[in-house]
């Protein structure tokens, strides 16, 4: 049976909670792909079960991510000093942002992606199946929306796809901690698509329609998958890249790590929305590259609302 409705609600403040829908991908292809649409029109936001992605993979990735963070600094920096990619902390990408966090950023489709074979075997192992996994779910909303099987997910198969593997390393703050302290800032994920799996410490918030932020606790058994604003110009507005921040984290005696897989396109790939869905629409989005909204995006801020600069006037 396909689960549509939940684990617990998700609770922020007193009279305050919302129902995150939670999709068990080895259910029924026709009425997950209804359910998926569903999550990605009302939310923007879902998890998915059973998705396929191996216990041991996910395991070891963890294991392999939190050995490097442990590591002194100048070997962390050592890995790779490229900005935006490679080895960071506290400032995020390069418009002025800052968080209570370090990371690595990796491409995908580099062959050499750390300075140890252990570690690039981690990573090789789990972005082949978060790859498979985010291609899987494309391929849904795909036949959910009634438009090729392959409209989007072949953008992320692209041997030149410019997706993205991010490591998010969270330690505690003990120092000035107070609540309402920002770990990574209000912000959407440029991308197609984003699989975020992360440990058992909490701290991710997601912002609906509504405006109001709601905690999303930690599900081991889940992978949170939200829409990125690629994904919504080509669903021409049907799908909205959600919001979502990282509070800092208060846990005393452990760190929270996220591993964040961001399903991108090949850099000169044209991004415009199928025909299936502008049959009663206008387009609300000029055709433009992925280079092109890449190179707008790193140009601004966290926060700000990069896709208006696309639309049609």
């Amino acid at each position: 049976m396909v689960v549509a409705t939940q684990v617990n609600p998700i609770r922020m403040e007193k009279n305050r909670e919302v129902e995150i829908p939670v999709i068990d991908l080895s259910a029924n292809r026709s009425k997950v792909a209804k359910l998926i649409v569903k999550a990605c029109e009302e939310y923007g936001f879902f998890l998915v079960i059973n998705h396929g992605v191996a216990h041991h993979i996910i395991n070891e990735m963890e294991d392999e991510s939190f050995e490097f963070f442990d590591k002194p600094l100048p070997e962390k920096e050592r890995v790779g000093s490229a900005n935006p990619f490679g080895y960071g902390s506290k400032n995020i990408g390069l418009s002025g942002d800052t968080g209570e966090l370090e990371y690595l950023l990796l491409q995908t489709n580099q062959n050499s992606v750390a300075n140890t074979s252990k570690f690039s075997c981690a990573v090789s192992s789990y972005v082949e199946s978060v790859r498979e996994l985010a291609c899987e779910i494309l391929e849904l909303i795909a036949k959910g929306l009634g438009v090729p099987h392959s409209f989007f997910s072949h953008l992320v198969r692209h041997f030149d796809s410019d997706s993205l593997l991010r490591l998010n390393h969270y330690p505690p703050v003990t120092h000035c901690f107070h609540r309402g302290t920002i770990g990574f800032g209000e912000h959407s994920d440029p991308q197609i698509l984003t699989l975020l799996r992360s440990n058992g410490v909490p701290g991710l918030q997601i912002s609906l329609r509504n405006g109001l932020w709601y905690p999303v606790s930690p599900d081991p058994h889940a992978f949170c998958v939200n829409i990125g604003d690629i994904l919504q110009a080509m669903t021409n507005e049907r799908f909205v890249s959600v919001r979502h921040r990282v509070m800092a984290n208060s846990s005393p005696n452990r760190s929270r790590l996220s591993m964040v897989f961001f399903g991108a396109p090949p850099p000169e790939a044209i991004i415009t929305c199928p025909p299936q869905l502008l049959e009663r629409n206008k387009p609300l989005y000029r055709a433009f590259t992925w280079a092109e909204y890449k190179l707008h995006t790193y140009a601004h801020r966290l926060g700000e609302t990069r896709l208006d600069h696309f639309k049609i006037t």
